[in-house]
């Protein structure tokens, strides 16, 4: 009797938060220390969330204070161990849907998406990834956050994400793996650099004016971004701006735990605690599972296998043809294999530079041979 007593309740208490907001409020924990700013900075950032967005409801997990604010709280100790298997057994148990934490050590696979304000026209872009790793090889990280970047920017209502890839070592490499599994039918949209060339691979100019949904990179050069986005305008020591390193991802992964830093503010806090119930709302882990299967059926793990057995710069002694003049460029050929390029035309009688321009590496040629060496470039699959 008492069972059933506690399930008519919820399920009133269910059909009452429906009336009065529209929808089920989400549920999501936040870790109640362990900022710089101290434990009133989180408090100001669960009473932001709390004011703005009546569809959440905030859980605080940690060391509770003599005025609670009416928070739903969760009791431990500073400890921050003591907080964070608090934080799981609420996850765990459905007590929360998401959850905000300082810290969290992800298993291998698991990583972030975060999410930023571009300075220059006020756009939301989200960085993938910021925090973990969704795999130990980085360009095959790269390929996998572009699927998570996708799956996070869908589940919180972006249809058609346009996605775009850092000009970092290995961009170009990801940029063709990536437009491999396009071609056999995975639903992935690249977006254009704002800069006159065009293209999916992303510059500077790029990020300021948040030319995409969606950029792609590797985790350590997302963190960064991440906090001078958020912190550029205060000296880097309060985070004042965006919504945190965002929502955790992975194959099999459970749970939705966004991460802030010890430096974020109350704003970034009140912002990472809707973007985690926009994500839980969004149903992110059904989301992520189904983009994940689109990408094999178009041939993910082939092409991350291909990633996989590639190999670096081969030392295989070339002679070149006579030099001649070299006044045309062949764009498109990743840092990281541009000397194997110019050896593969130097194999083919094309004499060939490698030279380094504003855009990146590329391969430098006669004007007669331009187009020969485009078409051998382009069997070889270097571009």
């Amino acid at each position: 009797m008492d069972s059933l007593k506690r399930i008519i309740g919820e399920e009133l208490s269910e059909i009452v938060q429906k009336a009065r907001y529209g929808e089920k409020p989400m549920r999501v924990g936040l870790m109640a220390s362990g900022s710089e700013h101290g434990d009133q900075e989180l408090l100001e950032g669960a009473l932001l969330a709390r004011a703005k967005n009546k569809g959440v409801e905030v859980v605080m997990i940690g060391p509770k204070p003599a005025d609670d604010h009416g928070f739903e709280w969760i009791e431990t100790s500073k400890d921050e161990g003591e907080v964070a298997k608090a934080m799981e057994e609420a996850l765990s148990s459905g007590t929360i849907d998401g959850a905000v934490a300082l810290h969290y050590p992800f298993p291998l696979g698991v990583t972030t998406i975060g999410r930023v304000v571009t300075p220059a026209k006020g756009k939301a872009m989200f960085i993938a990834s910021t925090t973990g790793t969704s795999s130990t090889s980085r360009l095959e990280a790269m390929v996998l956050n572009a699927i998570y970047g996708n799956a996070v920017a869908k589940a919180v209502g972006i249809e058609n994400p346009k996605i775009g890839i850092l000009n970092v070592e290995g961009a170009q490499v990801v940029y063709r793996k990536l437009s491999e599994l396009v071609e056999h039918g995975y639903p992935l949209t690249f977006g254009e650099s704002v800069r006159k060339d065009g293209g999916a691979i992303l510059r500077g100019n790029d990020l300021l004016a948040g030319a995409v949904d969606v950029c792609v990179t590797d985790t350590l050069t997302g963190n960064v971004l991440i906090k001078l986005f958020s912190a550029f305008n205060t000296g880097g020591s309060y985070e004042a701006l965006g919504w945190g390193y965002g929502p955790s991802v992975g194959k099999g992964w459970p749970y939705i735990v966004s991460i802030i830093s010890r430096a974020s503010g109350a704003p970034v806090i009140c912002n990472a605690i809707e973007f985690t119930a926009e994500a839980a709302r969004g149903k992110l882990g059904n989301v992520v599972e189904r983009e994940l299967k689109l990408a094999e059926q178009a041939g993910l793990s082939g092409v991350l296998d291909s990633m996989r057995q590639s190999t670096p710069t081969t030392k295989e002694e070339v002679t070149p043809p006579p030099a001649e003049p070299t006044e045309e460029e062949v764009h498109g050929i990743d840092v990281l294999s541009i000397e194997d390029a110019v050896k593969e035309l130097w194999k083919n009688g094309i004499y060939a530079e490698s030279a380094m321009g504003c855009t990146g590496p590329v391969v430098k040629v006669s004007a007669q041979k331009l187009a020969k060496a485009t078409e051998v470039l382009k069997e070889k699959g270097y571009i």
